[in-house]
């Protein structure tokens, strides 16, 4: 009977201990490593942040779906500031539940001039705790005069993180609007 309650209490351990690696892993604070990752960009290849974190500042933000008002206003506004922000050593990284095809439609129509990754089952989001729903949704637009329709498997909530040199988490915004994100984030970046 003592072997088996052992049993159980260290049972129930490992459970809490595993639990409460998974709970840190999705609530993420300034100063934390931030995950490693893989994702395929918008030209149809694995993107790993091992590759690009530690290396450059890195701008991880996660917005819902390519082609709609706010995500577009927000993506103009990184590449506007894409030369300013090269030059202080950051590399700009969009994510969403969006198709790679999409978002080389996206880029194509808006001249966008950074990576944007495709996150169809949403698992990076949740690797970095943002709140994001899983489930095909599709929608027609139109893109250089013909009807496309651009599908996703989930829809993320809209934060960006700023990762710096070390590979930690710089900064951490939660509730970001998307047409003052990147102007935020360039003064972040300066501050670093």
């Amino acid at each position: 009977m003592q072997k088996l309650n052992l049993f159980v209490f260290l049972t129930a351990l490992l459970m809490l201990a595993d639990h409460s690696a998974s709970a840190a892993e999705t609530d993420l604070e300034v100063g934390d490593a931030a995950p490693s990752f893989e994702a395929v960009d918008d030209t149809g290849k694995v993107w790993k942040s091992a590759d690009h974190v530690g290396k450059k500042i890195v701008v991880l933000y996660f917005y819902p779906a390519d082609m709609t008002g706010g995500c577009t206003a927000q993506a103009c506004g990184y590449r506007d500031r894409m030369e300013s922000l090269e030059a202080a050593g950051v590399e700009v990284v969009g994510v969403s539940g969006d198709t790679a095809e999409n978002h080389q439609l996206f880029k194509k129509a808006h001249q966008l001039n950074f990576t944007l990754l495709a996150d169809p089952d949403g698992e990076v989001a949740k690797k970095f705790g943002v709140p994001v729903s899983v489930g095909e949704k599709s929608v027609t637009k139109i893109i250089d005069g013909s009807e496309k329709v651009l599908t996703r498997g989930a829809t993320a909530k809209r934060w960006t993180f700023v990762i710096d040199r070390d590979g930690n988490i710089a900064y951490k915004d939660s509730q970001v609007n998307a047409k003052q994100d990147p102007e935020k984030i360039q003064a972040v970046v300066k501050s670093l």
